[in-house]
C-alpha cells in the first residue's frame, strides 16, 4: 500500500535501525531478518545496545509523565487511530507475519483479528472508573484512593504470535497512561516491533511515549534492568522467565511472567471423538505447534483411544506441509534449526524409550510433519517436556481420576480441554485442573481481549493480562486524605 507517496511501511526509513524517538541508528549494530521457509534475507534492522536502552529508558521516563496528564479520550484517540491504520495495512502485515514467523495466512488473519480486538479493548478500559471514595478517620474529612499509571513498561516479546503479544500488552499499558520500552524477539523484529512501531507513529503517538528496541539476550536484560523500567511483561519460556524475573527482581519491579505449559485435552468416553479429535489436532499441529497454549498430551478414555487416535492420524496425513505462502499449504516449518532439533531429539529419545510413531517423526530441514505417538509413558521426554512442535503423545486412562492425575502431572498450569457429552460432567473435572484456563468441548488454545489470559505453576507467577486484570497489571493505588479541620 502506498501512503502519502510512499509504500508502507516504507523499509528504507528504518532499515538498520531501532525506533527511539524516532527512527535512529543504534550503538549495538545491525541484524539479518531471514525467512524460515526460504532462507531468503527480509530485513535488517538495528539491534538496540544497553547503551541504547539505557537512553530510551530515560527518554521513556520524561515522556510517560506528559501521556499520563492527557485526558483519556486523547489516549483512545490514538488507539482508534491505530486500529484504523491496522485495518488499512492488514494486507502488509499479514505479509510479514506468514514471512517472519512461517505461519500459514490463517495464522496472519488471527494475529490481525486479535490485535485489533486488543485496540478496541484498550479504548474501554481508558474510561473505566479509576478510584474510590473511603470513609473519612474524622468527621468532615476526605480519603480518597485511585490508580495511577505505573510509569515505564518494558514489554519482552516472543517470536511465535509477534504482532499480536506486542499489542496484548501495548494496547492496555498505554490505554491506561505508561510508555513502553518493547524488545522484539530477534527472529520476528518487524512483525513483533518494527510495524507496530508505524502504526503508532502513524496515528500521532507523542514521541518517546513507545521504543522499539531488538536485540537478543543482552538487549533484554538490559530493558529488565533499566532503572527508569517500573514494570517488566515478559512472555516466553519458563528457563528464560527465571531469568527475567532474577534481572527485574533486583530493582524490585513488578514483574508479569506469561510462560509455557504442558496442556492436555482430556477425552471423557461419553466424547464426540471427530469433534474431539478435530480440536486436539488444531490445538496441537495449528502453527506447527509453537504456541504456550498447543496441547501437549491427548489424555484418552481407554474405551475411545483406538478411533480417537485413528481420527487423530488421518487429520495429521490430510495437513499439507510446505511454504506458508503457497496455496492449500496449512502448516509450514519451524522457526529455527534450533527449534528443529529439539522437537527432533524429544521424540527421536521417546521412540528409543518405547514410543511408536503412528504417523510423521521425520523432519526436512525446518519442516518437521504432524506426528503422532502412542505407547508413551510417564518417563519419557515428549510426555515430561514441552515439545513446542506438531506432535502428539497420546496417552489413555480408565477413570476420570486418573485423567485428572495425568493431567496434573506438570510443573506447568497454563491451559487444558475437556470433551464429553456432557457439559456438566466436564466442568466437573474441569474444576479439578491446576490450570489457569480450561475449555469445554474446544481447543486448548483459545483467548480474548475481554479474559485474564494466564497460568499457574511455572507457567507464570499468577499474573493475568486481560480485561479488568489489565488495569491491575499497569496501574498502581494512590491513597489521599485531607483533613475536616486544622
Amino acid at each position: 500500500m502506498t501512503v502519502n507517496g510512499e509504500s508502507w511501511p516504507n523499509q528504507a526509513r528504518w532499515t538498520g535501525k531501532i525506533y527511539s524517538a524516532g527512527w535512529r541508528e543504534s550503538e549495538g549494530g545491525t541484524s539479518q531478518v531471514t525467512e524460515p521457509a526460504t532462507g531468503h534475507a527480509l530485513a535488517e534492522v538495528g539491534v538496540a545496545s544497553p547503551v541504547d536502552v539505557a537512553r530510551a529508558g530515560a527518554r521513556a521516563a520524561q515522556a510517560a509523565g506528559d501521556w499520563a496528564a492527557q485526558a483519556p479520550s486523547d489516549r483512545v484517540e490514538v488507539l482508534l487511530r491505530t486500529s484504523a491504520a491496522l485495518r488499512a495495512h492488514s494486507d502488509t502485515i499479514r505479509d510479514w507475519i506468514v514471512r517472519e514467523s512461517a505461519g500459514v495466512p490463517a495464522k496472519g488473519d488471527y494475529e490481525i483479528n486479535a490485535g485489533l480486538a486488543q485496540l478496541t479493548h484498550a479504548v474501554g478500559l481508558a474510561s473505566l472508573p479509576r478510584g474510590e471514595v473511603l470513609a473519612a478517620q474524622a468527621a468532615g474529612g476526605v480519603s480518597l484512593t485511585w490508580r495511577v499509571p505505573i510509569g515505564v513498561v518494558g514489554v519482552i516479546n516472543p517470536w511465535n504470535a509477534p504482532f499480536l503479544f506486542a499489542l496484548r500488552v501495548l494496547a492496555p499499558a498505554l490505554a491506561l497512561g505508561n510508555a513502553v520500552l518493547l524488545k522484539p524477539d530477534p527472529l520476528t523484529p518487524v512483525s513483533g516491533g518494527v510495524l507496530v512501531a508505524r502504526l503508532f507513529e502513524d496515528a500521532g503517538l507523542p514521541e518517546g511515549v513507545l521504543h522499539v528496541l531488538p536485540g537478543g539476550a543482552r538487549t533484554g536484560q538490559a530493558v529488565a534492568a533499566d532503572p527508569h523500567v517500573a514494570m517488566v511483561s515478559f512472555t516466553g519460556s519458563s528457563e528464560a522467565g527465571r531469568e527475567v524475573a532474577r534481572v527485574a527482581s533486583q530493582g524490585l519491579k513488578r514483574i508479569s511472567l506469561e510462560l509455557g505449559g504442558k496442556n492436555s485435552i482430556i477425552v471423557l468416553d461419553d466424547a464426540d471423538i471427530e469433534a474431539a479429535a478435530l480440536a486436539g489436532a488444531v490445538s496441537t499441529f495449528g502453527y506447527q505447534g509453537q504456541a504456550c497454549v498447543a496441547a501437549g498430551r491427548h489424555v484418552v478414555h481407554a474405551d475411545l483411544v483406538e478411533a480417537y487416535t485413528d481420527a487423530l492420524v488421518r487429520h495429521a496425513q490430510t495437513m499439507r506441509m510446505g511454504d506458508p505462502r503457497a496455496e492449500g499449504v496449512t502448516i509450514g516449518p519451524v522457526i529455527s534449526e534450533r527449534q528443529a532439533a529439539r522437537i527432533e531429539h524429544i521424540v527421536d529419545e521417546s521412540v528409543a524409550d518405547g514410543a511408536r510413531v503412528l504417523t510423521g517423526g521425520r523432519r526436512d530441514g525446518l519442516f518437521y510433519p504432524p506426528t503422532v505417538l502412542d505407547h508413551v509413558d510417564r518417563a519419557m521426554p515428549a510426555y515430561t517436556k514441552e515439545i513446542f512442535g506438531p506432535v502428539a503423545p497420546v496417552l489413555p486412562f480408565h477413570g476420570e481420576t486418573e485423567a485428572i492425575e495425568i493431567a496434573n502431572d506438570t510443573e506447568y498450569g497454563l491451559t487444558a480441554a475437556v470433551h464429553s457429552g456432557s457439559v456438566p460432567r466436564a466442568t466437573a473435572v474441569a474444576e479439578r485442573l491446576h490450570t489457569g484456563m480450561v475449555h469445554i468441548n474446544d481447543v486448548s488454545a483459545k483467548d480474548a481481549a475481554n479474559a485474564p489470559f494466564g497460568g499457574m505453576g511455572t507457567s507464570g507467577n499468577g499474573s493475568r493480562i486481560g480485561g479488568t486484570a489489565s488495569l491491575e497489571q499497569f496501574t498502581q493505588w494512590r491513597w489521599m486524605t485531607a483533613p475536616g479541620q486544622m
